[in-house]
């Protein structure tokens, strides 16, 4: 993943991503584009409609996060948050899986309901796991990778989760934007990404597995 050091460059990087890599390029800590800006990202071209920007960030991190984004409103999730909370995230420890929307705080009462990129929640935080420098992408079945081969430089100058990676976090949900961000990279992916993808989600079984067999 990036650190501060890796600022970003100007490479056509889209309008809805452009503010988040400047947001993100003096964060302490390692993070990554992630989600469907991601395919994107490698692909080098728009290939759906995304709802917000997703950044994967390490949980390990949260008081470097929280700090960093000063300002915003922090909304987080977990299996040890009361579901559909409208409280704001005080940095408190949260359990796998674990997310985090966030707007810009201007002041405005948090809705009802869901939080929508309508109301300014265009900024989605996915929490990892790292255990030195692997990331843990699956506790059981235990599924690391070195935190180097997960997250490289995207065409458009930022770091973003590799392909592989990217379709291992969206075999577990497979929603309708999944499948689609699954056949858009899918003839892209080199023999040895296409193993890896197929050993990893072969664990617990599924219906991609067909199609990454040579």
């Amino acid at each position: 993943m990036s650190t501060s050091d890796s600022r970003r460059s100007t490479n056509g990087v889209p309008q809805p991503v452009a503010p988040i890599a400047d947001l993100m390029s003096s964060f302490p800590a390692p993070w990554a584009l992630c989600g469907g800006w991601a395919v994107d990202a490698w692909l080098g071209r728009s290939t759906r409609e995304h709802v917000d920007v997703d950044i994967s960030v390490f949980v390990q991190d949260r008081q470097a996060l929280f700090e960093h984004l000063a300002g915003w409103q922090l909304v987080a999730h977990g299996l040890n948050v009361e579901i559909n909370t409208h409280k704001l995230w005080d940095s408190q420890p949260l359990d796998f899986p674990g997310h985090i929307h966030a707007r810009l705080d201007r002041g405005e009462v948090l809705p009802d309901g869901d939080l929508l990129p309508e109301q300014g929640f265009t900024l989605d935080i996915q929490l990892g796991d790292r255990s030195g420098t692997d990331w843990v992408l699956n506790a059981k079945p235990r599924i690391v990778i070195p935190i180097e081969d997960a997250v490289q430089k995207s065409p458009w100058g930022l770091p973003a989760v590799v392909p592989e990676v990217l379709l291992f976090f969206k075999s577990l949900e497979l929603r309708r934007r999944d499948k689609l961000d699954f056949l858009a990279l899918l003839p892209h992916l080199t023999q040895e990404r296409r193993d890896w993808v197929r050993g990893a989600i072969s664990l617990a079984g599924h219906p991609w597995l067909s199609q990454l067999s040579p």
